[in-house]
């Protein structure tokens, strides 16, 4: 049986809706997967070159877990939120391995997967296979707690739940491809977070908020948090041949297991750079050019970024090789870097103003 909220929902979707997004070709649950996971926290118009490339590159489970991780990095260079590109690839790796290359058909075992969770698991049952499971992205959030006037941020324990509730009561036991793509729609074109257009909204006469004038309200803000700001020096260190050495950062935490710049603790002042490149790399350097600062922000802090170009007149050879490589700019952009280290590094005229 399908509810009113459904039956208006879909009514809308087949005038409105999006009906021929990349991933809705060939509806395998390896593409939907793929596209879940690049959804998360990010714009479809973002997702959707990415999306391509991505899948040009990579259009089998067997070719993602087989890939050299620098490879889907790279693919995912300038979406952020890395962690998902290197869960995306374990993940890739546990259906090869456990699952024969298929991917499970319950959504228990697709969330025992790195990286899925409830609602994405759901959605890659729901949009691959045309099976009933509710979804509850950010867009879906939003639209029910609007609906229900549902109080609470959304992270809160008991809003959750609740949220939950509602998602299962409203999803139908037919069309529901549709039906999750229907309400992800409405969320991204129609509830969105600010200016929503209730008037061309399917479900505004069963609204809750609407009726009590109260849109602004829901879903109810995340608790606000100063973040922190952060310093350090990224240094652009370029031998006599041209090539910038680069450092392989950590397999966990920001920018794991990407390719970046190295860094120095801003104590340093800039006249202790030299001293401090020979200490930490066992290079002898120029004097160093400065570079115009800039700050790039993740989730929880600010981190203000002071680029220096260094020459290398000495030897090139360097502690702890296998962490660190000298790489021409083309061959260090073909790698995965985060977006400030690839704006570096893509802009020479920048450095040229040394």
């Amino acid at each position: 049986m399908t509810d009113r909220f459904a039956e208006r929902l879909l009514d809308w979707y087949d005038k409105h809706g999006r009906h021929d997004l990349p991933w809705h070709h060939d509806r395998s649950p390896y593409r939907v997967w793929v596209s879940e996971i690049m959804l998360q926290q990010t714009q479809v118009t973002t997702v959707i070159p990415y999306y391509r490339a991505f899948m040009e590159r990579f259009p089998t489970v067997r070719d993602l877990a087989e890939a050299p991780t620098d490879d889907v990095l790279s693919h995912w260079s300038g979406l952020g939120y890395y962690a998902r590109a290197r869960n995306l690839q374990k993940a890739a790796v546990r259906v090869m391995e456990d699952h024969g290359g298929k991917f499970p058909d319950s959504q228990e075992q697709l969330e025992d997967l790195p990286g899925i969770g409830r609602s994405t698991a759901a959605a890659i049952i729901a949009q691959s296979r045309d099976r009933r499971a509710a979804i509850l992205d950010g867009n879906v959030k939003r639209v029910l707690a609007r609906y229900h006037a549902v109080p609470g941020w959304p992270g809160q324990a008991s809003t959750l739940k609740a949220l939950w509730t509602h998602a299962e009561e409203h999803t139908p036991s037919t069309r529901v491809r549709d039906y999750t793509q229907a309400i992800m729609d409405l969320g991204a074109m129609v509830c969105t977070r600010s200016r929503p257009a209730c008037d061309k909204c399917p479900l505004q006469g069963g609204c809750e908020a609407r009726a009590r004038h109260e849109i602004d309200l829901y879903p109810g803000r995340k608790p606000k948090k100063e973040k922190p700001e952060k310093v350090t020096w990224m240094l652009i260190l370029e031998d006599p041949q041209g090539r910038v050495l680069l450092e392989l950062r950590p397999p966990s935490g920001i920018w794991g297991g990407l390719w970046s710049l190295p860094e120095l603790d801003p104590a340093y002042g800039a006249e202790e750079l030299e001293e401090a490149c020979e200490q930490r790399f066992g290079v002898a350097c120029s004097q160093p050019g400065l570079i115009s600062g800039f700050r790039h922000t993740f989730s929880h802090y600010h981190l203000h970024i002071q680029p220096a170009r260094l020459r290398v007149t000495g030897s090139q050879g360097i502690n702890e090789p296998g962490n660190h490589r000298w790489l021409h700019r083309d061959e260090a952009l073909a790698l995965g870097l985060p977006a400030p280290v690839r704006s570096l590094l893509a802009n020479p005229e920048q450095a040229a103003l040394l």
